[in-house]
């Protein structure tokens, strides 16, 4: 039998819930009085995690958004706001990468975000409101040596969010993109390396590697970007862009008023690829 949301109670899907930032952003909505359903690829043991009502939901896959999307309203009534946080990093020379795992990073990281908001845009038409937060990435901004096609993927969604804005404002829906900088989460050890690797980028590599952990060592937590989400989900008018924390807001800065020359030094100093 559903169970609905009260008529004053918000509501929110979030996708990839089950660790880092999806699961902190899932936690701190609930914590903020909103009515949250998460999701990830396979089932969580109870049905619930940390609070939070977990549905099985694989973005890759049109049949199963479409399902887990249905789920979501039919248990909640409404859908007030999703979170588009499922994906995952390949890191490696671009060069390294295979035509297959660039397609598979693209199916998740980007069609995912599609199929999701897809699915949900028609349920917010009916509302007449709703808000959706695309997890994107500082590196959807700057260049990003060694992860090109993660960062390819980020480009992708900052393009997409911002186009489809413009398209959706008619009908009382916002979207906007959170931009996280270096964020203390499994994506990266848990992310597979280029399929295909080539000797020539292994000191480089290397170099830059020991780099990016020790960047990823002082850097934001999950929590500190939850609470960026939070922001952004119950502003009465919301921003396109949401850098979050320090790092990230001193990094967007500098890629709009920088000089192209100087951003690059900067940046390749800061990763010891120069």
């Amino acid at each position: 039998m559903a169970t609905f949301a009260s008529k004053d109670q918000k509501t929110a899907l979030v996708t990839g819930a089950s660790s880092g930032i999806g699961k902190a952003a899932a936690q701190a909505l609930r914590r903020a009085g909103y009515r949250v359903i998460g999701t990830s690829r396979k089932a969580t043991p109870g049905g619930a995690l940390g609070g939070v009502r977990m549905i099985v939901c694989d973005v890759t896959s049109d049949a199963s958004v479409t399902a887990a999307v249905a789920e979501a309203q039919a248990e909640l009534g409404r859908i007030d706001l999703v979170i588009n946080n499922a994906g995952y990093a390949v890191s490696g020379a671009a060069e390294e990468s295979s035509v297959e795992q660039v397609r598979a990073l693209f199916d998740t990281n980007y069609l995912g975000v599609v199929r999701v908001t897809n699915e949900v845009l028609p349920v917010m038409r009916r509302q007449g409101s709703g808000r959706i937060l695309n997890v994107g990435s500082v590196v959807g901004l700057i260049p990003g040596p060694f992860g090109a096609h993660y960062a390819a993927t980020k480009h992708a969604i900052e393009g997409y969010s911002e186009s489809l804005d413009h398209e959706v404002r008619r009908f009382g829906i916002r979207v906007a993109v959170i931009e996280p900088w270096a964020t203390k989460t499994s994506i990266e050890t848990n992310s597979p390396q280029g399929d295909r690797p080539i000797e020539a980028y292994r000191e480089t590599f290397a170099r830059y590697r020991a780099a990016f952990d020790a960047a990823m060592a002082t850097g934001d937590t999950a929590d500190d970007v939850a609470a960026t989400i939070l922001t952004a989900a119950t502003t009465e008018v919301p921003r396109l862009r949401y850098p979050s924390g320090k790092a990230a807001r001193q990094t967007s800065f500098a890629r709009r008023f920088l000089p192209r020359a100087l951003f690059d030094r900067i940046l390749r100093k800061q990763f010891n690829i120069a």
